[in-house]
């Protein structure tokens, strides 16, 4: 390899995570005042490009002219380090593949028995909030829809114990794997379907590695929601090792506004999800700046593709649901179709710090339960309570408003419309991973839409891994000190 070019840093280590006290009263102080903090120097002062890798990091700063910690490209296409191809994360091959998180999502557990990884997995009803105060009834696997990860190692026997507490028939079938074909799942083709209250068994070895997932084979509850991750990690782990591994399943479910069950014969869609919640109650990717990232997505949209657009980086493909592709043949992109049924593995280093959006680009797929603007919801300050106290009764009509729909009565509680209340915005804000976000952002974040954040080491670890308060918009805002112009900075009150 290359010799190493280190790159300048900054000592914030003498100064304290933040600056400590400094960063956030501060910030605070400019959030209140809705001015930015006086300025870093500008980036073209060194000492601002980037902050310390780990002490435990033995990769290097630069290959090729490609750099790990600023937006770079690299000195020729050709080279295996070009957009950061083949740059290795921090840690190290032998420490086997990072763990695979998907947000707002849990892990199947098993128990070994002889030798085989046994699982337990249930098909039922669930009630899935998508937004907070917005519970929808759908189907899924152990309370949960997406159903909870299967995560298993290729060359594993697997044992997954199925139980169908769902009032109609079903299967479970096991996308993409080579297996014996009476356990396939294919309803009626393949084997017996499972009625309602009992169980089967399914048991195969894995000689696959890489993307899949599981579903119903019943089409209808397909559409209801009934699919899980399936990752099965390779024996040999891939290289170069990625340092965070993430998986988002894309949803499109048609909820009309009276109603919490989804139309599964619908042909359109007012409600998308990210493993089960819509933007901005989904769970950002946080990672360190430096870091090499991959994220799946899998497309489990009925009947509609998704291209998937990443902010302020380019990305490799890297895989497909078939398999890892050979490196030869990887491609960079920022921008990525992903059909129905398919999933698409990135992989980037993320040398670029900030919140930067990672959504659908389709624009109707960037917006939360799309219907028609009819009914209460435009006659202000009227309840749908007095609707079902007197259905004879309606409140009267504003005329100096210019729509038919204002005749249309009876459009339901809980639906009215985008109304961000105090509790919403609570439940917004109450995880660590939004910590530090601009003030504004829940705004942005809508449908099929969520956020990557590169943060520096520092920052990370009072995001992640402290339990103090940080103020609205003040990790924002010393990145741009740090990375950008703070100069050029403008705060914006909710």
């Amino acid at each position: 390899m290359p010799n190493s070019k280190p790159s300048p840093r900054r000592d914030f280590f003498k100064t304290g995570a933040f600056a400590a006290m400094a960063f956030a009263s501060g910030n605070a102080m400019a959030e209140e005042t809705n001015q930015p903090q006086s300025s870093s120097p500008s980036n073209t002062d060194s000492d601002q490009l980037a902050e310390p890798r780990s002490s435990l990091s033995q990769v290097q700063d630069e290959y090729e002219g490609f750099s790990r910690y600023q937006p770079s490209r690299g000195n020729s296409p050709d080279s295996d380090f070009y957009l950061g191809k083949l740059v290795p994360g921090f840690r190290p091959l032998q420490n086997g593949p990072a763990p695979f998180v998907a947000p707002d999502l849990q892990k199947l557990p098993f128990e070994m028995k002889d030798g085989v990884k046994e699982f337990h997995l249930v098909a039922e009803q669930v009630e899935r909030e998508f937004l907070p105060g917005y519970k929808m009834v759908v189907w899924g696997f152990n309370g949960s829809m997406p159903g909870p990860t299967i995560e298993v190692t290729q060359g594993d026997r697997v044992r997954i114990v199925f139980q169908n507490n769902l009032p109609e028939e079903t299967t479970v079938h096991w996308h993409g794997l080579e297996l014996p074909v009476q356990y396939d799942g294919a309803s009626m083709l393949t084997q017996k379907m499972v009625a309602p209250g009992k169980s089967y068994v399914y048991e195969f070895d894995v000689h696959e590695e890489g993307t899949f997932f599981y579903h119903s084979h019943v089409a209808m509850q397909e559409a209801i929601g009934m699919v899980g991750w399936l990752i099965i990690h390779p024996k040999q782990p891939f290289d170069p090792p990625v340092d965070r591994d993430f998986g988002l399943i894309f949803q499109n479910f048609h909820i009309e506004p009276n109603q919490t069950i989804n139309d599964s014969w619908a042909m359109d869609w007012n409600w998308h999800t990210i493993n089960g919640r819509s933007g901005p109650y989904t769970t950002p990717l946080v990672v360190k700046h430096g870091e090499r990232v991959r994220v799946r997505i899998m497309n489990f949209a009925p009947m509609q593709h998704h291209p998937v657009h990443l902010h302020g980086h380019t990305f490799w493909i890297t895989g497909h649901e078939g398999a890892r592709i050979p490196k030869s043949a990887w491609v960079p992109r920022n921008n990525e179709i992903i059909g129905v049924a398919q999933a698409t593995s990135f992989e980037i280093i993320a040398n670029n710090p900030g919140d930067w959006m990672f959504h659908c680009h389709m624009t109707h797929h960037m917006m939360n339960h799309m219907v028609r603007h009819v009914g209460p919801r435009l006659r202000e300050g009227e309840s749908v309570d007095r609707y079902l106290a007197n259905v004879d009764s309606r409140p009267s009509v504003d005329f100096t408003r210019e729509s038919e729909g204002f005749l249309t009565p009876g459009y339901p509680q809980k639906m009215k419309g985008m109304s961000m209340s105090k509790d919403f915005m609570m439940k917004i804000w109450s995880r660590r991973e939004v910590q530090g976000m601009r003030e504004m952002w829940p705004m942005a974040v809508k449908g099929l839409m969520t956020v990557l954040r590169v943060l520096p080491e520092d920052l990370y670890n009072e995001v992640m891994h402290s339990e103090k308060e940080i103020p609205k918009g003040s990790v924002f805002q010393e990145i741009v000190k740090r990375f950008g112009n703070g100069e050029d900075y403008k705060w914006q009150s909710m």
